[in-house]
């Protein structure tokens, strides 16, 4: 500097100064720079870092089992492979010259491990994506192929091909119960049925896993999961029993391949607790394989589809009739011999008669002296007595899409032709839970239960969350009100009943027909082409464990009536049913109408609207087996009983069991028979039995 001209060396120097305020500031800026970044902003850059150098694994927990009431699995989740492809991976260090060529090669020798389209493959391949399911639910030889593609043992190995375990829901029985458990869809998630309404306790919470990992995005560590059973989903325990399921499902297809039905269900209730033992639609589907089911065979009708009950209601009726005091039981209504105008419709009878009782207004199923019984009761206390056995309103049984029926609102006054309807099931419908659980309120001295479909519902380690108890929703009419109806129901499975066809050995049954006419969609009337055959009741009479619902949509082949076409289901159902409950059948003798009456009277009896004839007497059939002994008995022989006052079933059943061949003349009662009771008789040999109807 001291041999430069003095100008030029100040130059110089001011531009070094200048230089190394500008190195000065450059550096001061870096200094603040790293500051903000490592100070102000640390913890956002830090947070950063984490999710660049560790993944995160979304582990979805195992999906809860369903039970029925006995423990026997209904759906179960079962862990199946599935092979997922990282693209990046697979194709990393590949010239891109040479990439289309090696999408192909590798795209084929994947397809043909795993029997795909090499299209597929190569699709996803171009992508590049790091993740992305190749096949779900592989099988075992196509895992091992998988593995031998990505063995580095082997020349030319495949890379990104990962073998992961993935739930798959599995139904073990089959096509039992597939309206009521639903299906669950690929991602997971209950799609139908109970799969659907029991997602929350079924499904589990997720979780994430965290780890490190390497250039490729390889996981190289995992912090794990401290407690697995806590992640997995709810076991539920359902009141469903698996065998008295099967024999509905059994018995419901058999009815519905006789009488050519386009739909059918059955409900079979404790009627002491509200527990759903049974619930059964026709036709169903297997929802291990639900894809290739019709939408329509995976709707649950029983609680779904809402039809007209017809004869049904008159229970329900006469039950609202007794309570409120309009009608007497001993009481005999004028059917006016079939035919009875109303407004301008006229109402029919099928068994003509010109005075009933109110149990024969049951028995025979009229619907002239429903009607009376309706109008004397009035429209608004009928509206109300319907709605307390809960018609018209959704049960509350937790499954989706439950219908609630239809009845008509209060607020329109109904006139007397619609009054007259309702009592016998024309313009309400109704779903065949409701009627079971309408039913199983009188079956349980007028406690009308909530339905309970779920049992209780316990956590992966078996410790139990919740248990459902029994729970009255209200009293719909007094206790000696509800034993009266079900004595008068006694006589629809006897003698002229019209379900006689209901009637199990050894046990009272009471019960009730429904044969209604379906509604064309064309005209908007009435036809007489299509019609809902339908029988609700209950078994035994003196302490019932069973109420059973039938019904079947559109019969044909000769009959459609419910006393044919129902009946005989519910007696099959039945019959396995109390077998399988242990209940042993045993005589009892039905308590009288008048007693009963008595009972059911909390003061004067109200003016009664219809003429009193006299008290109506219910004959009791003597125990099975009663002989008036006469003569020694020697091997092939028999003894006839005493068949006096017995229906005419009964006796034709004693009689072909002893081994005698019986002869029938007339309907009713027994009145006459011949050889005398104590008779022995070889084997085979003929007996003649006479009926009178009941006076």
């Amino acid at each position: 500097m001291k041999n430069l001209d003095p100008e030029r060396a100040r130059w110089i120097k001011i531009r070094m100064g200048m230089l190394c305020g500008l190195m000065g500031l450059g550096l001061g800026g870096i200094v603040s720079g790293a500051y903000h970044v490592q100070v102000d902003d640390g913890d956002e850059w830090f947070e950063l870092a984490e999710r660049q150098r560790q993944r995160r694994l979304h582990i979805q927990p195992k999906r809860g089992t369903i039970y029925d009431r006995n423990g026997a699995p209904l759906a179960e989740s079962v862990e199946v492979p599935s092979v997922s492809l990282d693209a990046v991976e697979m194709l990393r260090g590949i010239d891109p010259k040479y990439l289309p060529m090696k999408i192909q090669q590798y795209s084929a020798r994947v397809a043909e491990a795993l029997n795909m389209p090499v299209e597929d493959v190569a699709d996803k391949l171009t992508r590049r994506r790091r993740f992305a399911w190749l096949k779900r639910r592989v099988s075992e030889d196509e895992v091992q192929k998988v593995r031998e593609l990505s063995d580095r043992t082997q020349r030319y190995p495949l890379a990104g091909l990962t073998i992961e375990g993935e739930g798959h829901r599995f139904y073990p029985n089959r096509e039992l119960a597939g309206p009521l458990l639903g299906f669950v869809s690929p991602d997971g998630d209950g799609r139908e049925g109970l799969e659907l309404s029991l997602e929350h306790e079924l499904k589990g919470h997720a979780s994430e896993v965290h780890g490190l990992r390497d250039r490729a995005g390889r996981l190289l560590f995992s912090e794990g999961v401290e407690d697995e059973q806590a992640l997995a989903g709810h076991n539920v325990y359902l009141t469903i029993d698996k065998g008295i399921q099967f024999t509905a499902e059994r018995e419901l297809e058999a009815a519905m391949k006789t009488y050519e039905a386009i739909g059918g269900s059955i409900v079979a209730v404790d009627p002491a607790t509200g527990e759903i033992l049974a619930m059964a639609s026709s036709p169903g589907y297997n929802p291990n394989d639900y894809g290739a089911a019709d939408p329509d065979a995976r709707r649950n009708r029983a609680v779904a589809d809402r039809f007209e009950p017809g004869s049904s209601m008159k229970v329900f009726m006469m039950a609202s009739a007794l309570a409120a005091k309009s009608v007497d039981p001993n009481a005999t209504i004028y059917a006016e011999n079939g035919t009875m105008a109303i407004d301008n419709v006229v109402i029919h009878d099928t068994h003509v008669s010109k005075w009933l009782t109110p149990t024969q207004c049951l028995s025979i199923s009229s619907n002239i002296c429903a009607a009376k019984i309706a109008l004397g009761l009035g429209e608004s206390r009928l509206y109300e007595g319907l709605r307390r056995f809960g018609f018209g309103d959704q049960s509350g049984i937790p499954f989706p899409g439950e219908s609630a029926g239809v009845l008509r609102p209060r607020g329109r006054p109904w006139v007397q032709v619609e009054t007259a309807n309702a009592a016998y099931g024309q313009g309400i419908s109704v779903t065949t839970l409701q009627l079971a659980m309408a039913m199983s309120a009188v079956a349980n001295n007028g406690r009308l239960l909530e339905p309970l479909l779920v049992k209780r519902v316990n956590d992966g380690t078996g410790v139990t969350l919740s248990e459902a108890s029994p729970h009255i929703r209200r009293d719909v009419v007094p206790a000696a009100t509800a034993q009266l109806v079900s004595e008068m129901l006694v006589s629809v499975t006897e003698g002229e009943g019209t379900g006689v066809e209901a009637a199990i050995p050894g046990f009272r049954v009471a019960g009730k027909t429904g044969t209604a006419q379906k509604i064309d969609p064309t005209t908007g009337k009435y036809t007489d082409a299509h019609y809902i055959a339908s029988f609700v009741g209950f078994v035994p009479v003196e302490k019932p464990r069973i109420t059973i619902a039938v019904v079947l949509d559109e019969p044909v082949g000769g009959t459609h009536a419910g006393g044919s076409v129902s009946a005989p289901v519910f007696r099959r159902v039945g019959e396995m049913a109390l077998r399988y409950l242990g209940v042993m059948p045993r005589g009892s003798v039905p308590m009288k109408l008048a007693d009963l009456s008595k009972k059911a009277e909390a003061g004067d009896t109200a003016a009664n609207t219809y003429q009193v004839m006299g008290e109506a007497k219910v004959a009791a059939a003597p125990a099975a087996g009663v002989v008036t002994p006469s003569a020694p008995m020697r091997a092939g022989e028999a003894r006839v009983p005493d068949f006096a006052g017995w229906p005419a079933r009964e006796a034709v059943k004693a009689a072909m069991g002893l081994g005698l061949t019986p002869t029938v003349e007339g309907t009713g009662r027994l009145t006459h028979q011949e050889p005398p009771a104590g008779a022995v008789l070889p084997k085979g040999a003929a007996v003649k039995l006479v009926f009178e109807p009941s006076t």
